[in-house]
């Protein structure tokens, strides 16, 4: 035995002996290095001649707590095998056994049970979630630690095993007779997580009645007979738990779990009383129905009206207006929005008055109430609320037609005017979330280009972002099947380069600019040219063009 005030491994410092068992003594000890007391399991040698068998016993148990972490698991810290003796350094928890508990006072009141339960749940459903599972096998009372702050600490990892499937009979004789499940004897089966849930049934029996389940005649029974005052729920809980058979237990501590929480629902009372409760809500649900049936059949009718007036607007619309009121009628429908884009587009140029059509949807449309006073309908908001899918795809292409058909001069105010769109789409839109990219690039320049003194650091950096961008734009045209849609991106990407040639030059190398014109070139020319032969001339030719701009400047460049 160690000696009281004696120094293990140099660092423990033993203060007194707190427990003993059949093969080993547990002892408190200090480090007083770092001021923390730990708990020191002793297993001497001296006298067994089995002590090998149980040293890999307790390699087991210290092996398993090792990678474990969790608040009701103890933590190993150190293991010293010396001459004499096996000694495990672990946490020390401060408290007493649960069976200490029954001893003084017997039966565990009713709610203190379930809510030491549940937290033993949680223990066993995280050490049956590890990969593979660990099975506990001796939950008792005398194996959890009860603390000063109320909650648990299991303890006594000996008979743990890590689970291995299609090992069919791995037990012999390992568990304690009372709490151990029938598989765990004689080898009748496998041990799994089912296991654990008959023995931790086992314990509540014990800690809810005061009756031990390992004393004759080793029965667990209903525990109304002995305490007709507990829970009709609580008993099928706990012979739920203790079924031979472990098909018919609970299958997990979280289906085990939800019971407990609920386990007045499932109690007899309660079930009649609900019973009664359910006759009433039957008969109040039909008399609801048949007044929901009447006013759904009044909904219907109305929705059925609002759905013709609809079509019917837009099969005759002719202007901007005329799509304004067939939003207002139902703003969740895409189709109204989707024409008017249609309509003010039809002629490819977005002039600035229609556009001013197209954000009057974000301000809000004037409606009209009862009173003949108008007041602004949030259309956009009603649409992206109740058709979630429908919201990204109107704004998607609204942005698309700022962005390739509005008529200013300015580049950046093209793509400022679409982002205010395309940000609402850049969830279901990748290409989206460029173009926002692009016009934030291009917000920034003209702020740097404008300011009273040059900033041609930040400038030198934006443009290199706009010159990553332009790249993913080249990749995703690339992707796309549709041929107006590649026209569009590669035209895009050209008239960018054109309009910016000597700060791109700045931030890239020539052959890196005239490289993805070339690729632009080889890939409209290998497109069926019978379909747009001419769009397909008008962007080669502007590409041609941007190269000899290029070269131009390069030229001059050297010269200078």
């Amino acid at each position: 035995m160690l000696e009281i005030g004696s120094v293990i491994d140099g660092r423990y410092k033993i203060l007194n002996e707190v427990g003993r068992g059949g093969m080993s003594v547990v002892y408190l000890a200090m480090n007083e290095k770092a001021n923390k007391q730990w708990a020191v399991k002793e297993v001497r040698k001296d006298g067994r001649q089995n002590f090998e068998v149980v040293k890999q016993g307790l390699i087991v148990e210290t092996d398993l707590l090792k990678k474990l972490r969790h608040p009701s698991l103890p933590s190993i810290i150190d293991v010293i095998d010396d001459k004499d003796s096996f000694l495990i350094v672990m946490d020390y928890i401060e408290g007493n056994p649960l069976s200490s508990a029954l001893e003084e006072s017997g039966a565990q009141p009713q709610n203190q049970v379930i809510a030491w339960a549940i937290q033993l749940c949680d223990v066993l459903g995280y050490l049956h979630a590890q990969s593979p599972p660990i099975i506990y096998r001796d939950m008792k009372p005398s194996n959890i630690m009860l603390k000063p702050d109320g909650n648990l600490t299991l303890i006594d990892f000996g008979t743990a095993r890590e689970f291995k499937e299609k090992n069919l009979a791995d037990t012999v004789c390992l568990g304690t007779i009372g709490y151990a499940a029938p598989e765990q004897f004689g080898r009748m089966g496998q041990t799994d997580a089912r296991t654990d849930i008959y023995c931790l049934g086992a314990t509540l029996y014990h800690l809810v009645t005061g009756q031990d389940p390992s004393a004759p005649p080793y029965e667990i029974g209903p525990i109304r007979q002995i305490n007709p005052a507990l829970s009709d729920g609580l008993e099928r809980i706990i012979r739920k738990c203790t079924r031979r058979n472990p098909e018919d237990r609970y299958q997990s501590c979280a289906e085990l779990m939800y019971a407990l929480k609920h386990y007045d629902e499932i109690d007899e009372v309660y079930q009649k009383k609900q019973k009664k409760k359910l006759v009433v809500f039957l008969v109040s649900l039909f008399l609801t129905a048949a007044c929901a049936g009447i006013c759904l059949w009044g909904y219907f009718g109305s929705e059925q009206k609002k759905s013709e007036n609809y079509d019917e607007i837009l099969k005759g619309a002719l202007d901007y207006q005329d799509y304004y009121q067939a939003i207002l009628i139902d703003p969740t429908r895409k189709e109204a929005y989707e024409k008017l884009n249609d309509t003010l587009t039809s002629d490819l140029i977005l002039t600035k008055e229609e556009g001013q059509q197209l954000l009057q949807l974000q301000i809000g449309l004037d409606e009209k109430d009862s009173n003949g006073f108008s007041k602004k309908q949030d259309v956009l908001a009603e649409l992206k609320n109740c058709n979630p899918e429908g919201y990204p795809e109107v704004c998607y292409e609204i942005g698309t037609s700022f962005l390739f058909f509005y008529d200013v001069n300015v580049d950046r105010d093209r793509y400022i005017s679409a982002k205010k769109w395309f940000q609402e789409a850049v969830d279901q839109y990748p290409l989206a979330q460029i173009y926002c990219d692009i016009a934030d690039c291009l917000e920034l320049i003209n702020q740097y280009d404008n300011a009273k003194v040059k900033q041609t650091d930040k400038m030198y950096d934006v443009y290199r972002q706009l010159w990553e961008k332009i790249q993913e734009l080249k990749s995703t045209a690339d992707r796309f099947g549709d041929v107006d849609v590649k026209l569009q991106l590669w035209t895009e990407i050209n008239d960018m380069l054109n309009a910016q040639v000597v700060p791109f030059l700045e931030v890239t190398q020539v052959n890196e600019i005239k490289n993805l014109l070339d690729d632009i070139l080889k890939e409209s020319d290998a497109i069926h040219k019978s379909v747009i032969v001419q769009e397909i001339k008008n962007l080669q030719q502007k590409i041609i063009e941007t190269v000899q701009k290029i070269d131009s400047v390069q030229k001059e460049a050297g010269t200078s």
